[in-house]
């Protein structure tokens, strides 16, 4: 390359770069929010946190059946009803179990629609978490359906325990979402584990949770995004990875990389909202930072993430919560941020809820 063609292009880069972090007062909204610049701005993270922070606590909503410990609350709306999809730990392994709300503060059990059974790769673990969920801020929140089925992701592991290694991810679907029956699980075999070969190192050891989100404009050339957090052996650390698929059936990696690494401790169990033309990942940090806690991430193109470095969304304040404040669903409805949350705390592992107002006056 010549002398004056090397400085074209160092010079076309920087005018490109130019253009793309430029910004009128106009197009800093959020809407307006360009997706050729593959880093969020700081006055659009700004404006993500002040639009989903949670500041008021408003307690423990939800406890396990005859003492057992809850966590991954997922909350969506079907037929004019208010539901949470939960897991369950007795002390042999995880269940998935269903709940339903009217008004999103009182919550009441229904039953389960994952439950352990013999002989599987997936006998004594079944963590379930809801995919295809309208995930537009402020929307619906029903559960979209492909194939005519409603669907979920899982945990699956065939050892007893506390996610017990080796854990991979499964699919079931369903009918009826509202319904406490045992989902249907496909295939016989995980869709994502570890052994696969195209298989990452941040994720040779368990697959932890996830969520599929549908992308109907294919940004990453498929509709279905899946995005779960792993852990590798050595060093012991959880990112969060993607992969994609075009029937909810067979998955592939996409990428080489994490999408979120925060080098040590855990990032994980992602909920993917989107604000305009932003996305925004929702995820708890643990370890990295003291105690368990709530952040998020903000993307343009589903790939290229900055982290939100500013106050936690939760963290641990409370005697419910004093140990862990994290693992987030969060929703706005009516105009009100509901965050919904596993707190650890004097009251053991259960639900909390925080909200954007404050409901307790």
């Amino acid at each position: 390359m010549t002398t004056l063609s090397a400085v074209f292009c160092v010079t076309l880069i920087l005018m490109l770069r130019s253009v793309c972090m430029a910004e009128t007062p106009a197009q800093r909204s959020i809407i307006d929010a360009k997706t050729e610049c593959r880093e969020v701005l700081p006055e659009t993270m700004q404006q993500i946190y002040a639009e989903v922070k949670t500041p008021y606590k408003y307690g423990v909503i939800l406890k396990g059946e005859n003492n057992t410990k809850i966590d991954c609350p997922a909350v969506f709306g079907h037929e004019d009803r208010w539901y949470m999809t939960y897991i369950v730990f007795d002390g042999n392994g995880y269940e998935t179990a269903l709940a339903q709300s009217d008004d999103l503060l009182s919550w009441k059990y229904v039953g389960k629609i994952l439950t352990r059974r013999r002989s599987t790769w997936d006998a004594n673990q079944v963590a379930g978490f809801i995919a295809l969920q309208d995930h537009t801020w402020a929307g619906s929140y029903t559960l979209g359906r492909y194939d005519g089925k409603y669907w979920l992701s899982y945990i699956g592991g065939a050892l007893k325990g506390y996610e017990t290694d080796p854990l991979a991810i499964g699919i079931a679907w369903t009918k009826m979402p509202d319904k406490p029956i045992e989902w249907n699980r496909i295939p016989d075999n995980p869709v994502l584990h570890r052994g696969q070969p195209d298989a990452r190192e941040f994720e040779n050891t368990t697959l932890y949770k996830s969520n599929i989100i549908y992308d109907e404009d294919e940004t990453l050339g498929q509709p279905f995004v899946m995005f779960y957090n792993a852990k590798q052996k050595r060093p012991k650390v959880e990112r969060i990875g993607m992969a994609v698929s075009d029937d909810m059936r067979h998955w592939h990696r996409y990428g080489r990389e994490p999408v979120i690494d925060n080098f040590k401790g855990i990032s994980g169990d992602p909920q993917i909202t989107r604000i305009g033309d932003v996305w925004v990942m929702f995820y708890f940090g643990a370890f990295w930072k003291p105690k368990a806690f709530d952040t998020f991430a903000c993307s343009y193109d589903l790939v290229n993430w900055t982290k939100w470095t500013g106050s936690h969304l939760i963290e641990p304040t409370e005697p419910w919560d004093n140990m862990y404040a994290h693992k987030p669903w969060i929703i706005k409805h009516n105009g009100i941020v509901y965050h919904f949350y596993c707190a650890v705390g004097e009251q053991g592992r259960v639900i909390a809820l925080a909200t954007s107002k404050n409901l307790r006056n």
